[in-house]
């Protein structure tokens, strides 16, 4: 009598973002990263982006991220080595686009729309994908993931700045409850914290 076959593997799904130390994505008149990214930090994104995963992500991300993929790849950019390699780096990787306002085929190299339920869609893609799944930015996408109680693994790199005055897009608003167990943590060009955690959603 054979073996029976083994259940495929379950992807894990990160949630990965950045952050200033009161909880916002963004600041009115704030450059990128809030002009605090070093060469360590370029350095390990630049890793990342070689790491076998897919990318999940709405449309404004999308949006935003091909275009400075786009122009870092051009001639005379404005960007650095490190942050041109990072940047280009994503138009071999696997991306998924969560959209109702895109059109395929998308522009981007290696993007595929889905333009129905962003939750549902994850949660299928999860059982029928090995590897790791991440997201990109998105945030109301990462939102509806964690309150779907979809995601293995939270990982944010916090900057030392609170945007009290000119801070945007608040990443926790609208959040369910979750404990969150550390599993990581490093410091990075000497002021910016990596921390890992597995989220627990509390009832």
């Amino acid at each position: 009598m054979g073996a029976t076959p083994a259940e495929p593997s379950a992807a894990t799904l990160m949630v990965d973002l950045i952050i200033t130390l009161d909880g916002c994505a963004s600041g009115e008149g704030w450059p990128g990263w809030w002009g605090l990214e070093g060469p360590e930090y370029l350095a390990w994104l630049q890793q990342e982006a070689g790491q076998e995963r897919t990318y999940l992500m709405g449309a404004k991300t999308y949006r935003l991220m091909s275009g400075m993929s786009n122009d870092a790849a051009a001639a005379g950019t404005e960007y650095g080595a490190d942050e041109r390699a990072s940047l280009t780096g994503l138009a071999s990787v696997p991306k998924v686009v969560f959209s109702a306002t895109l059109t395929a085929p998308l522009t981007w190299p290696n993007s595929q729309l889905v333009a129905g339920d962003a939750v549902e869609a994850v949660r299928q893609l999860k059982q029928g994908h090995a590897g790791l799944l991440s997201t990109l930015g998105s945030l109301s996408l990462c939102r509806s993931l964690v309150a779907a109680d979809l995601v293995d693994r939270f990982r944010l790199v916090v900057f030392p700045l609170i945007t009290g005055r000119t801070g945007s897009e608040r990443i926790f608003d609208g959040y369910p409850d979750v404990a969150l167990e550390m599993v990581d943590s490093r410091t990075l060009d000497g002021r910016l914290q990596l921390l890992e955690y597995i989220p627990h959603p509390i009832a």
